[in-house]
């Protein structure tokens, strides 16, 4: 029989899915690893089971413990399951700016959810260096730190990587992410490129972020502004540091919708807006490269996370965006 053993035992081995319509416009076969088909919805299932782990192996999380995390909201869902699972509480400290899906959702699981504004890195009162300080305070808590915490990329490089190589029996040409704290990204590219060091390692990157400039030029720079979630970054966190980027491309939110219908109406796949920064930048790999190619990415969560927003139209109006 092949059962797994509750919810931690049913993060990963994600299908990766050939999106047809994508595939047959281009002439590549650009495949989608499934992570909104993880337990906790969304691919930071992930990370949170790993940085949860290596707080208990290393002694730093005793029985009834808090996590602690600053999140844009899915790598906190994937904690407050994992904690639910193994006995801990959860506080999150979440930017005001995320879509209330996900404060539901987290409130729903029993974490306690604090709200902050959201301001830049650099920021003392930064949703992400709020939660360290608040953690701090706390007896018997940990931050889990996903920007900084290398258990994050480790486990796509012991998981998502792997499974991604197996499933394509290696033949794979480019391999392309959006980053937030570039676990996903860095872990992948780190272990594709040890199988293959001709895998072309791609960011994808939405306005607002500077990683496609730094890809590029070596320099943060931050131009424009976007409607996703939980991707782009001002700074290159611990977990992107040393990761293989060959090159960078940048999609903005026209694009981006455009494709999340698409992947909607033609392929039957409700997504979020990060899906659709990462499907629009293997499309634009698939041009450069021509007919022929495997290309990789991820599918990260269900758009009924993002239902008020992107896939509503009044909202999408009021930022001057359209369905159409």
């Amino acid at each position: 029989m092949d059962i797994k053993n509750g919810f931690v035992g049913a993060v990963g081995n994600t299908p990766l899915i050939r999106l047809n319509s994508f595939s047959e416009e281009t002439g590549c076969e650009i495949l989608g690893k499934a992570e909104f088909l993880n337990p906790g919805g969304s691919v930071k299932d992930r990370a949170a089971l790993y940085i949860i782990e290596d707080a208990e192996e290393k002694g730093l999380l005793k029985p009834g413990g808090t996590v602690v995390e600053g999140t844009a909201g899915n790598t906190g869902i994937g904690l407050a399951h994992i904690c639910n699972a193994k006995g801990y509480k959860c506080l999150i400290i979440i930017p005001d700016t995320q879509s209330q899906e996900k404060i539901d959702a987290l409130t729903a699981l029993g974490a306690e959810v604090r709200r902050v504004p959201a301001v830049p890195y650099k920021d003392p009162n930064n949703y992400v260096k709020l939660s360290g300080r608040v953690a701090a305070e706390l007896e018997n808590a940990i931050w889990a730190n996903q920007f900084d915490n290398l258990a994050n990329r480790r486990a796509h490089y012991e998981t998502t990587g792997p499974e991604i190589w197996a499933q394509t029996d290696g033949k794979i040409d480019a391999w392309t992410a959006a980053t937030g704290t570039a676990g996903t990204f860095a872990g992948v590219a780190l272990y594709l490129k040890e199988q293959n060091p001709a895998i072309k390692c791609v960011v994808a990157d939405p306005l607002g972020s500077g990683l496609y400039s730094y890809v590029k030029t070596g320099e943060i720079k931050m131009e424009g502004n976007s409607i996703t979630e939980g991707i782009g970054n001002g700074r290159v966190t611990a977990n992107m540091e040393g990761a293989p980027a060959d090159d960078a491309i940048q999609i903005d939110d026209r694009e981006a919708l455009r494709v999340v219908y698409q992947l909607l109406r033609k392929d039957g796949l409700l997504m979020g807006g990060s899906t659709g920064i990462n499907v629009g930048a293997a499309v634009a790999i698939a041009k450069q490269l021509g007919p022929g190619h495997t290309i990789v990415t991820i599918l990260c969560d269900s758009g009924s996370r993002y239902q008020s927003r992107i896939f509503n139209p009044e909202w999408l109006a009021s930022k001057g965006l359209s369905i159409d």
